[in-house]
């Protein structure tokens, strides 16, 4: 057996050294996989040196066009030169199978040992296919849409011969003034949960070695969505009870749905930049939940724990990062250029270096690079793949799904199909650009379905459109920046022409695709620019407006909210945008999005959340009594609620029951409750699941989403939906600094949203 093993590794070795994509075989059956996994790892460890190890922990930005004249100086040739010594692992931002294959091909064949590269690339939500923006998608609270869409993202990414993705961001978000907002999943720890799962399965497959599937990322490791004053990259500080019970669990389910790799975050933590932090990256993920994938620095943010004021050179910011845990340098150059160095000072042990470099190749071993480097790279099926048919309704379905009613007076909405004049106004109802969203840098300008172009497919009605007015001038295409159009408002006259001779408006305003995503913060959270001045103007001369929101983060809108009769949050819907929104305008497809972040009356609210704690001076107080916690100038209520989202159909929860008034360790109880669809149409409701620990050995939120499920109803049907609470449900981390339940008295919540449910009480013991 000994010797079977011996020729096993000397094969594998001899394999990789002459750059032979020959399958690699095991026959013995005395290992486990994983042990055969790991004997392959350390067969290629042994062979390299501690510079082909470093270099494995290098990542690269695309630095020259592969297929022209090779860069003969500067920082290009410099990176250039790394790549044929073997001393890069991994490549972001090339993409393209003609690309890709011609820098594996130096890797594979013109190195020492030819190991072969990662192909990394934001592949966020969609790569030429654009499904809906992250959050939006989250508001369709349907796990197996959100699935489908990270496969379609996965399937045409891998098309092109990249292999892994930099999503999903699993951030738990409260403040919306943060742009990133858009990139998550919202404000819920049990909901991101859910969310992180199913879009690392759908990227990750149920095979890793297959063609049309790439790595996930989970990211950003940890606390970066809970910057203060929601200003991108800036200071973070919470205690670990807030960690714990808030910022990690989406994290820790994407450990245990199988993510191969983290992303670590640009903020500080507690006064520790996350990238150089070693409670983040050793003690929690590596050391409690046992993460055996690989650690990916953000871009450059080795390097910026210089400004951060914590390492004073690049040296020593690459002596922080590795010793905390970062695996892989995105783009410092900090590791290729100090860790042999600081390995040979004894300031950085190798078994860290070892460590490392053995997590990179088993990931690149699970994906089957070794097998075949250049399976990734076959230019017929890129050509097959990218923007098929069945891609297009994939996107289509969960654009429609992510659509939330938000107001529908005197059932302004749906639209009739014949017989009315309707006036479309709003430079976004004729943008075939910003629907697209942020972070979809693959794809191609002008190729979203306008919401005109959505509507025109409607034949029945008159259509008249007129734009209003700009919400975006300027832009620089490198780092896709707009600016807020602030004083034009000279198509008012035109728009407010057009409204006069109208049954009914339809306005599309908010932010364009451009104005949330990183880097994008706002201290105002209204509509951008003219567009309210607009909003009022035309409701002076037709108040029968449908308002359709198009954004990235939630928006602080009381004056549409007490005035206009019909609102729809369509967020930025993908390349299937305008269909998406016509067809839920019109009643082809009946609304059963659900908020997955609160949307505030004002931004002096914000960070505004549903499970906010109670304080010793809550809300109940004595209205006439000053005291109490409250704004002398504004509500605390939210203007949409967590949760919040209507339909076309009217549904009515009733009779809850509970199984038993309580239950003990081990055990559990029922709860269920009854819901009718009383309206004229059927349709879909996401029934909700809340509770609250009333005392705790640390304060405990006033509601906290347990579970849901979404329940389709026809017209007069009524359906029992059950729940099981067990110690599983009720645990946190407590005081003892660990999880788990706590013996006492509990309120029960179930219903349509966050702020309206039917309330049970129950008892725990243990």
């Amino acid at each position: 057996m000994r010797n079977n093993s011996l020729l096993a590794l000397f094969a594998i070795a001899t394999l990789i050294i002459s750059g032979c994509s020959k399958k690699i075989t095991q026959s013995s059956t005395a290992f486990s996989k994983e042990n055969i996994l790991e004997r392959k790892v350390d067969s290629v460890l042994k062979l390299m040196t501690l510079a082909e190890k470093v270099g494995q922990l290098n990542q690269y930005n695309g630095f020259c066009d592969i297929t022209g004249p090779t860069p003969k100086e500067g920082q290009a040739a410099k990176k250039y030169d790394d790549l044929k010594k073997g001393l890069v692992g991994s490549m972001l931002n090339v993409k393209g199978v003609k690309d890709v294959k011609a820098l594996q091909k130096i890797a594979v064949e013109e190195t020492r040992l030819g190991i072969p590269l990662l192909f990394g690339f934001d592949v966020i939500h969609g790569y030429k296919t654009i499904s809906p923006i992250p959050l939006a998608e989250s508001a369709s609270w349907d796990m197996e849409a959100i699935r489908k869409s990270a496969a379609i993202a996965a399937e045409e990414a891998a098309s092109v011969g990249l292999n892994w993705t930099f999503a999903p961001m699993v951030d738990i978000a409260r403040d919306a003034r943060w742009g990133r907002v858009m990139e998550g999943a919202g404000e819920d720890p049990y909901l991101g949960s859910k969310i992180a799962v199913a879009r690392v399965k759908g990227f990750q497959g149920d095979d890793l070695a297959a063609t049309n599937t790439i790595l996930a990322c989970a990211k950003h490791f940890a606390g970066y969505a809970f910057a203060e004053a929601g200003r991108d990259y800036n200071s973070v500080d919470v205690s670990e009870t807030t960690l714990q019970n808030t910022i990690f669990p989406p994290f820790k389910a994407a450990v245990d749905a199988g993510v191969r790799t983290f992303m670590n975050s640009f903020n500080e933590l507690n006064g520790i930049p996350a990238t150089g932090n070693p409670f983040l990256q050793r003690q929690i993920l590596k050391g409690d939940w046992k993460f055996d994938g690989f650690v990916v620095s953000d871009w450059g943010s080795i390097n910026e724990m210089i400004s951060h004021g914590y390492a004073k050179d690049n040296k020593q910011a690459a002596e922080i990062a590795i010793n905390a845990g970062s695996d892989m340098d995105m783009e410092s150059s900090a590791y290729v250029e100090h860790l042999v160095t600081l390995v040979r000072e004894d300031k950085v042990k190798e078994s860290l270096i070892d460590d490392a470099t053995k997590r990179i190749l088993k990931v690149k071993f699970e994906l089957g690079l070794f097998d075949d480097p250049y399976k990734y790279c076959d230019e017929t099926r890129e050509k097959e793949t990218v923007g098929k048919a069945e891609f297009q309704q994939g996107v289509l379905d969960i654009a429609k799904k992510s659509i939330v009613l938000l107001k529908n007076e005197k059932e302004v909405l749906p639209l009739k199909k014949s017989g009315q004049k309707i006036a479309l106004i709003g430079a976004l109802a004729n943008d075939k650009t910003s629907p697209l969203g942020s972070w979809r840098i693959a794809a191609d300008d002008n190729s979203a379905v306008s919401v005109l172009e959505g509507l025109q497919n409607y034949k029945g009605n008159q259509l008249t459109y007129a734009k209003g007015a700009d919400v975006a001038v300027g832009r620089t295409q490198f780092i896709w920046e707009t600016k807020i159009n602030m004083t034009d408002k000279s198509g008012f006259a035109e728009a407010i022409a057009v409204a006069k001779q109208a049954d009914v408006v339809v306005m599309v305003l908010g932010e364009h695709g451009l104005q949330s995503g990183e880097g994008r913060s706002r201290a105002d959270l209204g509509l951008p620019g003219v567009q309210q001045e607009l909003l009022e103007a035309i409701f002076k001369v037709n108040p029968n407006i449908v308002l359709v929101l198009n954004n990235g983060r939630p928006l602080a809108i009381p004056w549409a909210e007490e005035h206009i009769p019909g609102i729809v949050e369509a967020w930025q819907l993908g390349t299937q945008s305008g269909n998406a929104i016509a067809q839920v305008l019109y009643g082809d497809y009946n609304p059963s999005g659900k908020l997955p972040m609160t949307f505030p009356r004002n931004v002096g609210q914000v960070p505004i959340y549903y499970n906010y704690k109670n304080t010793g001076r809550p809300i109940t107080n004595e209205p006439e009594s000053v005291f109490w916690s409250h704004y002398i100038d504004e509500k605390n209520t939210p203007l949409y609620p967590f949760g919040y989202g209507l339909s076309y159909s009217k549904f009515e929860y009733f009779d809850l029951q509970l199984s038993n008034s309580s239950f003990s360790k081990s055990g559990k109880i029922e709860v269920s409750i009854k819901v009718k669809n009383s309206g004229r149409v059927t349709g879909k409701e996401v029934v909700q699941l809340y509770i609250r620990d009333l005392i705790g050995s640390i304060t405990r939120p006033v509601q906290e989403l347990k579970g849901f499920e979404m329940i389709e109803l026809q017209p007069n049907e009524t359906k029992k939906v059950t729940f099981t609470i067990d110690e599983k449900t009720i645990e946190f981390f407590t005081a003892k600094l660990k999880w788990e339940a706590e013996p006492g008295d509990f309120k029960v919540f179930i219903g349509g949203s966050s702020a309206k449910t039917i309330q049970g009480n129950f008892q725990y013991s243990n």
